[in-house]
C-alpha cells in the first residue's frame, strides 16, 4: 500500500479497525486508523466514515496525558489525520480489561444489572486469540503459557490502575463516566538487554465504554454493537470536550469532512523521547517460605 510519503509500505499487521506499517525511523511503525468498524465476533461489519480519524486523534491525546503522569507508551507522534508513529515492542498477547461499572461481558457472566458500580475497580485478564475468542484467563494460565512473568504482570497491573485513576478524572471532568476499558502492553528492549513495560495499542472509544453522566447516553462503540446509530456523532462529542475538534465538529452537509479534520494540528509526544524508562526485573522469584 501507498501511504504518506509516497512509497510503498511493508505492512507489518493488520486488525479489525487498525494497520500496522513499517516505520519510518528506526525502531518504530506506522499505526494507521481505519474507518472500518466490526463486532467482536465479526458477524457485523461496517465502514463509518471519519471513525479512524477520531479514534487516531482522541488515542493519541490521552497517550501524551499518560506519558505526562508517568505511564510509558509506544506513541511518539502523529503523522496525519489517521496515522500515528510508534515505538516498535514485542506485544505481550494480553488484553487487560478494567472495569468501573457493570456492563458488556460482565453482566451476562454473572447476571449483573447493567450499571452497577462495582465496589473497586476489577481488571481481568483475556488471551489475545481471535480465533479463539480471546478467552478469559487467570494468572496461572498466564505464567504456565510464558506470556508474561509475574514481575512483568505487576508491572502491568500497576500501570493498569494508574491510567484507570488518571482517566476516571479526565473523563470526570467532562462529564463522562468510565465504564471500563481494555489495555494492551508490549515489551521494548534496552541497549543492554534491559526489559521496559510499555503501554500500547490506543485507547479510544473502540475500547473504552463513556457514558454521558447526565443522561447515561453510550458515546462508545456499543453505538454500533448495539445499533444505537450515529456512531461518529457519539466518538465526535467524546473529542469535542476533550477539546481535540471544534465545538461545530467535523460534518459537513452530513458527511464527514476531510479536509476540515486534515488542518487539525499534529500531536507530538515531546515527554516520551526524553523520558528515563524503568526496567523491569527479570530475576526469578523466589519461592515462599516453607515450599
Amino acid at each position: 500500500m501507498t501511504g504518506i510519503f509516497g512509497a510503498r509500505r511493508k505492512v507489518i499487521f493488520e486488525g479489525k479497525a487498525k494497520i500496522i506499517y513499517e516505520g519510518t525511523e528506526p525502531g518504530t511503525f506506522i499505526q494507521y486508523f481505519k474507518d472500518d468498524a466490526a463486532t467482536d465476533d465479526g458477524a457485523k461489519k461496517e465502514m463509518i466514515a471519519g471513525k479512524g480519524v477520531l479514534n487516531n486523534r482522541i488515542s493519541a491525546h490521552i497517550m501524551t496525558k499518560l506519558e505526562g503522569i508517568g505511564v510509558p507508551t509506544h506513541f511518539l507522534r502523529s503523522l496525519n489525520m489517521r496515522e500515528q508513529l510508534i515505538r516498535q515492542v514485542e506485544v505481550i498477547p494480553l488484553e487487560i480489561v478494567v472495569r468501573n461499572i457493570a456492563a458488556g461481558s460482565l453482566c451476562e457472566r454473572f447476571g449483573i444489572k447493567e450499571g452497577t458500580i462495582l465496589p473497586n475497580p476489577m481488571i481481568e485478564f483475556y488471551y489475545k486469540k481471535e480465533d479463539l475468542k480471546n478467552p478469559l484467563v487467570n494468572e496461572n494460565h498466564i505464567f504456565t503459557f510464558g506470556w508474561a512473568d509475574p514481575f512483568e504482570l505487576e508491572e502491568i497491573v500497576g500501570q493498569a490502575y494508574r491510567v484507570n485513576d488518571y482517566l476516571n478524572g479526565l473523563f470526570t471532568g467532562i462529564g463522562l463516566k468510565l465504564v471500563d476499558f481494555k489495555l494492551e502492553f508490549g515489551r521494548l528492549w534496552g541497549e543492554y538487554d534491559e526489559l521496559y513495560i510499555i503501554l500500547a495499542d490506543e485507547i479510544s472509544p473502540d475500547n473504552c465504554r463513556l457514558w454521558d453522566a447526565k443522561t447515561g447516553e453510550k458515546l462508545d462503540k456499543d453505538r454500533f454493537s448495539q445499533n444505537l446509530g450515529d456512531v461518529v456523532e457519539g466518538y465526535q462529542e467524546i473529542a469535542k470536550r476533550l477539546g481535540l475538534i471544534p465545538q461545530t465538529g467535523l460534518m459537513s452537509d452530513g458527511s464527514f469532512d476531510e479536509k476540515l479534520a486534515a488542518g487539525l494540528a499534529e500531536i507530538d509526544n515531546e515527554l516520551a523521547r526524553e523520558r528515563k524508562l524503568r526496567a523491569v526485573n527479570k530475576t526469578p522469584p523466589k519461592s515462599p517460605r516453607g515450599v
